[in-house]
């Protein structure tokens, strides 16, 4: 957990000095290696690495648009997912899907930039498991505001009336872009809605990271039993804008400061050295090779081509 928390922070840190090149100084969301909007994860790592560490490559997960925390701790082709990001030929999906459309299937992870629509997708995933006689199972990350949509519900419905393997994780970072959760949401947390469906809910306060461990644990065994669905919300913390570029002017900007005072990668780091005798050495190590591994994914994405125009006319389909 340590390793995804560490290598997903650093990829983001990365991402913003890469996306920022050539927007400066005017904004211009079309230039520079990286164009289009950006969703950055940086502070939410608890919810993808408290999960995925119970998973297997056999396991299903779908992701909203803030996806690369989710996809490093599913262990997405690092180097194939910056590539492209960056639009480029020896991307996951050949550069034509950026960084809302990673699809690896050799993970068995995707994500979308349609709010909530992974929740369906994830079900299906499920309902597959089920009448394989599989004992895999699929996770649907969402942020709090997709628990308003009617996928959400739609999909639930169906996943407790066929006691289905799927967990949805709810990430509440307390915005639905720039709309506070109180504005937007009739209930306090997402898991209380479960017991709409007869299924568990389960809620993880203060971004904590083994918390989530737990709380994911009882729920990947649950699913894995043939014990049906699980709704788990985190209460996490996205330390920068909706996108980058976000003015941010909804939040106080005293806010972020005194959130990242309460860093669960700090936490967590701490847990390990002073309860479970992990040496700083061996902590360095980890640090050392996550970060090596995001430098090479990045060379990698800078080193690949750009296709050429004519393959925008490939892989296309049509009805």
């Amino acid at each position: 957990m340590y390793e995804h928390m560490v290598k997903s922070r650093y990829y983001e840190d990365q991402m913003v000095e890469v996306y920022t090149e050539g927007k400066t100084p005017v904004f211009n969301i079309g230039a520079g290696p990286v164009p289009g909007e950006m969703h950055l994860s940086t502070g939410q790592e608890p919810a993808a690495a408290g999960i995925c560490v119970h998973l297997t490559k056999d396991d299903t997960v779908t992701a909203p648009h803030r996806p690369h925390h989710h996809a490093i701790a599913k262990g997405v082709d690092l180097k194939k997912m910056t590539a492209e990001i960056f639009g480029k030929e020896t991307g996951l999906g050949k550069g034509k899907g950026g960084h809302m459309h990673l699809f690896d299937p050799d993970a068995k992870f995707s994500c979308g930039g349609i709010v909530a629509a992974g929740i369906p997708h994830a079900a299906g995933a499920a309902l597959a498991s089920k009448m394989q006689g599989r004992d895999w199972v699929a996770v649907a990350f969402i942020g709090e505001g997709a628990a308003n949509a009617g996928a959400f519900h739609e999909s639930l419905n169906l996943a407790a009336l066929w006691n289905l393997p799927l967990i949805v994780v709810v990430e509440d970072n307390s915005y639905g872009i720039s709309v506070p959760k109180a504005s937007s949401t009739a209930v306090a947390s997402n898991d209380l809605r479960a017991a709409a469906y007869g299924i568990a809910g389960a809620y993880v306060k203060d971004n904590d990271p083994i918390a989530m461990y737990r709380a994911s644990e009882e729920a990947v065994a649950r699913a894995r039993s043939g014990q049906g669905p699980t709704i788990i919300e985190i209460e996490t913390h996205r330390y920068l804008g909706h996108f980058q570029g976000d003015p941010e002017l909804y939040r106080d900007k005293a806010e972020v400061p005194g959130l990242r005072q309460l860093d669960p990668i700090l936490k967590l780091r701490k847990m390990l050295v002073e309860a479970e005798g992990v040496t700083e050495k061996e902590i360095e190590k980890i640090e050392k090779q996550a970060k090596q591994e995001v430098d090479e994914a990045y060379q990698f994405a800078r080193d690949s081509s750009y296709p050429e125009p004519e393959s925008a006319l490939k892989d296309v389909f049509t009805s």
